[in-house]
């Protein structure tokens, strides 16, 4: 099919969706201490190792407040009497536990820093139990804003939800509240009033009936996990399951819908799901979590990647078009599954250290959507979609904000971070190496947190080129690198015009109708290395190449 009807078929509201869905860096914001105490990595919280973690929570729906615990297992990193764990100061510490023993605690804001009776010797395997309770911040928009959604289904049952990518985990649980340590395991565990059920993430161990008119669901989550990942969903749910055959063996699917839509769902999630996880394996390698399982779960918000339990409002009120993308071949795809789903691989398995570096998340998952596409149709439709969300680009901020102050950069690092990857595959040339270099980032950094030099890094020596000029420009300047072309002594010359240190991006061109050729501009000018090429008769690959011209 042609490229102009792929323009046609590949809607820009697919991305519109996924880019409203957090806040992003301004440039007016003024950091502050809080910023700095919820972002940065002090020795009071370098100083400890999470392990595990178990929540054990009660809801009260009808006062919309919670009261449980967290139970922190960890090791000491170094020798040490004081740390830091997280969480908002309108949720209430009823105590903190340590070898029987109440600790004593001040608080800071959102910072909790607590002092040990003996120093923690390093190596140290310890625990302690934070008991809490109260009212949760509340948010209308989510998960453009965090906290719980205390919502209702069309009988008027409980519909309640947790959402806190932007915020972080601590607006609702007490946690150590950064990306960089991820628990390796947890127990969740869940009163809900009866006749509810809950939905978390990894798998369902065991459900018991309480004596005080609540039921406990008790979710295991056997792979690390981040702690915004971490997910509560309560509703009168009903269920079903299926298998997917993948590389790794058999991957168990679990769907969890209001009743209403059990029709709707078990038709767009058996359509779409194993599609989707096909497509994905081809190109990244393994689902990240065969031992917790895939699961998508009914929310009253649109999405959110909550590892092995998706957060899914896609096919409410009918199944708008705008959230479904039409693709040659096949009626519809469905948008928050393919992105989402895409989030397993890409933050979630791997997971940035900081929230400054969101971009390894959302440029990767974004493009892992024309993968998608491509897989279906080839490589010509992948690349016309990430080339017609272009005009959702704003070019306004830095996509990497600044770092130790939990501040996401500008929403460009979706279409622009997308953009960028597809030129790193233009430039390659090698569609096999491509290929391999995409599962090789899934094996290299599985289930690890990473910096922006441990990702660019390995490009650099996976395509054995510096890169690095390339990921600045696109990622640390809001500026577009322009090629310039001028006359000069009856020769074409051309040059880079960017803001990122030696920045020498190759880009292909062609002569009239001539095919592409690949030549190598500097930030000084040089000749055109191509027979007869003038100003008027050069023509760059825009078309995979997000860049701008000027012409003397």
């Amino acid at each position: 099919m042609n490229f102009s009807l792929y323009l046609l078929l590949f809607s820009l509201s697919a991305i519109l969706p996924c880019k409203s869905s957090a806040q992003f860096y301004l440039t007016d914001h003024h950091f502050t201490h809080a910023d700095t105490l919820r972002g940065s990595l002090s020795p009071l919280r370098t100083c400890y190792d999470i392990n595990y973690y178990h929540l054990d929570l009660k809801f009260d729906i009808s006062k919309r407040s919670v009261s449980g615990s967290n139970l922190f297992k960890f090791t000491a990193t170094q020798d040490f009497r004081k740390l830091q764990f997280d969480l908002f100061e309108n949720l209430h510490i009823d105590k903190i536990v340590f070898h029987a023993s109440s600790l004593s605690y001040i608080r800071e804001g959102n910072a909790v820093f607590v002092s040990f009776p003996f120093t923690l010797k390093k190596g140290a395997l310890e625990a302690f139990t934070v008991f809490y309770s109260g009212q949760p911040m509340v948010t209308q928009k989510a998960p453009r804003f965090g906290g719980l959604v205390f919502s209702k289904d069309s009988l008027g049952n409980p519909f309640v939800a947790t959402a806190c990518e932007a915020s972080g985990a601590s607006i609702w649980w007490p946690n150590k509240d950064h990306l960089a340590d991820e628990v390796d395991s947890m127990l969740i565990s869940i009163s809900v009033p009866k006749g509810l059920k809950e939905v978390s993430n990894g798998r369902l161990r065991k459900v018991t009936s309480l004596k005080n008119g609540f039921t406990r669901f008790d979710w295991f989550v056997a792979n690390p996990i981040n702690n915004y990942n971490v997910a509560v969903n309560i509703a009168n749910y009903t269920h079903f399951s299926d298998q997917y055959k993948g590389k790794k063996g058999v991957l168990t699917l679990d769907y969890w819908m209001l009743p209403n839509h059990k029709v709707q769902g078990s038709i767009q999630f058996k359509k779409n799901v194993k599609p989707m996880l096909t497509a994905y394996e081809h190109w990244f390698g393994p689902y990240p979590f065969y031992k917790d399982g895939y699961k998508l779960v009914e929310t009253p918000y649109p999405a959110m990647e909550h590892q092995s339990a998706i957060s899914y409002g896609g096919y409410l009120k009918g199944s708008p078009p705008n959230k479904l993308t039409a693709v040659p071949g096949r009626p519809f795809w469905d948008f928050i599954i393919v992105h989402e789903s895409a989030h397993e691989w890409f933050g979630n398995s791997i997971t940035a250290k900081d929230l400054a570096d969101l971009w390894i998340h959302e440029a990767f998952g974004s493009y892992a959507e024309s993968l998608f596409v491509e897989y279906i149709n080839g490589k010509e439709a992948g690349q016309a979609y990430i080339y017609r969300t272009r005009p959702s680009i704003s070019n306004d901020y830095p996509i990497v904000a600044p770092y130790n102050v939990n501040q996401m950069g500008s929403g460009d690092m979706y279409a622009k971070g997308a953009a960028l990857l597809n030129m790193i595959r233009t430039i390659m040339n090698d569609d096999h190496k491509w290929l391999s270099i995409l599962r090789g980032m899934n094996e290299e950094f599985y289930h690890q947190t990473v910096t922006y030099k441990q990702v660019v890094g390995y490009f650099n020596t996976q395509t054995e080129r510096n890169l690095t000029p390339v990921f600045d420009q696109y990622l640390k300047y809001h500026t577009l690198p322009v090629m310039e072309l001028a006359e000069k002594e009856g020769r074409l010359n051309c040059r880079w015009i960017a803001e990122a240190k030696d920045f020498n991006m190759p880009v292909r061109v062609k002569v009239r109708d001539g095919g592409y050729q690949m030549i190598f501009p500097t930030n000084q000018f040089s000749p055109v290395a191509i027979q007869g090429a003038t100003a008027e008769n050069i023509k760059a690959d825009t078309f995979n190449y997000y860049i701008g011209i000027l012409i003397d």
